[in-house]
């Protein structure tokens, strides 16, 4: 089973989307209990992974090869390891807890489900692919069904935001696939095996290496979202329903960073030297902006998704430094801010649902109303300001650790955005939890079971890898060892 693990992971969920193209519309709730169950079978199967991945091998693990194009050499190739084994879980995890939040989902429930599905399938075989043509088809499926999603299921603005979400990232695929072309005719023989193209990147001359390394920072950047590509962001986060911004942010935004580590770094280790200074001065810009940005927003949903500009800077910044201690930090940077700031979005939705209204002053109190609510909303703002014994403090302590030795001002700079991250998410809960109780909302009801299935997974993870972070680190630091060696990043 293990040879086909990852291809039942991907696949399932597309199987699951064409089953229910052929349902009637009218059967809402067989629909729905489908979705849910078929991204149930995708955690199982991504838990069976999880736990038959062995973190002390750091080459490829439950791999499949066929042949595909044969004239093209180009290969149906899937693999993982370290890197790529927990975005895979996360992306289960994330896609089965917000196919719960979907149950509320009221209009063209069929069509919805279907876009869902076929988006999980585009995120799996996207984590998994190891042909660099096969991962730019996953990459490009992702993109229809989100635009959708948002542009139908979405808020007041959702044609514009799903609009701007559609050609950004449509511009950066752009990019990204010029990059794999040039590599591919530069490879002897030519390939997109990226196994193969990671043993012949020394052999690339330096403006060669440059040039496409530079394509696929545009790509990958759009996506982190790096300052100034960040923009479609707020607007596709705020405009998006719930369960597609928890996707979205938890999921999606891994994206780039994902690609940085799997593909850029990799295959082009001399371009990727040359350009730590950019790097590093686009994270610290973006940790600052972000976070100050944050900070004077009274729309909750608008709020955190400027925070997960500001906390993905915390990933640029990890991989900026060269270091094994700031690669295996913006990794667990990564997989934290999917967990927590899935959380959060996920809390907004609760909020939204009962008053539908994100404007902090429109709140106050609740916490003795909703005291479940505000348990869970408390320990997920706490674990996203970096509180220590949270998944937070975790990853950004060993990024600033890693970037001390070799970027000492940059990470200066980066820690006031702490200290900023600290003010807008107390703020923001002494704004909502705090203070007088608004008469509005003396009748508000607590958190039902349905949502707290859907939360309380996220607050275990949250302080399980804070409390003991091995377990995160011991899955990716052999792999991110070997990415080290590979790239000539300084071994600390």
């Amino acid at each position: 089973m293990n040879q086909y693990i990852l291809t039942l992971i991907t696949f399932i969920p597309l199987a699951g989307a064409l089953v229910i193209l052929f349902m009637p519309k009218e059967k809402v709730v067989l629909i729905k209990v489908l979705g849910v169950i078929t991204t149930f079978i995708c955690l199982v199967l991504g838990t069976v992974l999880l736990i038959n991945f062995n973190p002390n091998n750091p080459a490829m693990q439950f791999e499949q090869r066929l042949q595909w194009i044969p004239q093209l050499n180009i290969y149906y190739y899937m693999g993982a390891d370290g890197i790529s084994v927990p975005m895979i879980f996360l992306t289960v995890l994330i896609s089965f807890l917000a196919c719960l939040a979907s149950w509320g989902i009221d209009l063209r429930v069929k069509e919805y489900f279907v876009l869902y599905l076929l988006l999980e399938t585009g995120m799996v075989g996207a984590f998994s692919a190891l042909d660099l043509f096969l991962f730019y088809v996953f990459w490009e499926l992702m993109l229809v069904p989100m635009y959708f999603l948002i542009g139908i299921w979405g808020g007041p603005r959702k044609e514009y935001a799903a609009i701007k979400f559609f050609l950004y990232t449509l511009t950066g695929s752009v990019f990204i696939l010029l990059g794999i072309l040039a590599l591919y005719f530069k490879s002897e023989p030519h390939t997109f095996n990226m196994l193969e193209l990671v043993s012949q990147g020394n052999l690339f001359g330096a403006r060669f290496q440059w040039l496409v390394f530079l394509a696929l920072f545009l790509g990958f950047a759009i996506k982190v979202p790096v300052f100034p590509f960040h923009t479609w962001l707020p607007d596709a986060h705020v405009e998006a329903p719930t369960p597609i911004s928890v996707i979205l942010a938890a999921v999606l935004l891994k994206f780039g960073a994902y690609g940085f580590y799997r593909i850029s770094y990799p295959i082009l280790p001399d371009a990727a030297h040359r350009f730590v200074p950019w790097m590093a001065l686009l994270a610290v810009i973006g940790i600052i902006y972000g976070a100050f940005v944050a900070m004077a927003q009274k729309d909750i949903k608008k709020m955190v998704a400027y925070s997960s500009v500001s906390h993905m800077g915390f990933v640029l910044l990890g991989l900026a430094a060269f270091t094994l201690t700031g690669f295996n930090g913006g990794y667990f940077q990564m997989f934290s801010h999917g967990i927590l700031t899935g959380g959060l979005f996920l809390l907004v939705g609760v909020l939204y649902d009962r008053t539908h209204t994100r404007d902090l002053d429109s709140f106050g109190g609740l916490s003795s109303k909703v005291p479940r609510y505000a348990f869970v909303l408390t320990i997920i703002s706490l674990g996203s300001l970096g509180l220590p014994g949270l998944s937070g403090f975790v990853s950004e302590f060993m990024v600033f650790f890693g970037a001390w030795t070799v970027l000492k001002a940059h990470t200066i700079i980066s820690v006031m955005g702490i200290v900023i991250t600290a003010g807008y998410m107390l703020y923001m809960l002494q704004r909502v939890l705090l203070g007088p109780l608004n008469e509005k909302w003396k009748d508000i009801p607590e958190m039902n079971a349905r949502e707290l299935i859907t939360l309380i997974p996220l607050v275990i993870i949250t302080i399980v890898i804070g409390v003991y972070p091995s377990v995160l680190l011991r899955l990716i630091n052999p792999t991110m060892t070997d990415l080290i060696v590979k790239v000539g990043g300084i071994m600390r």
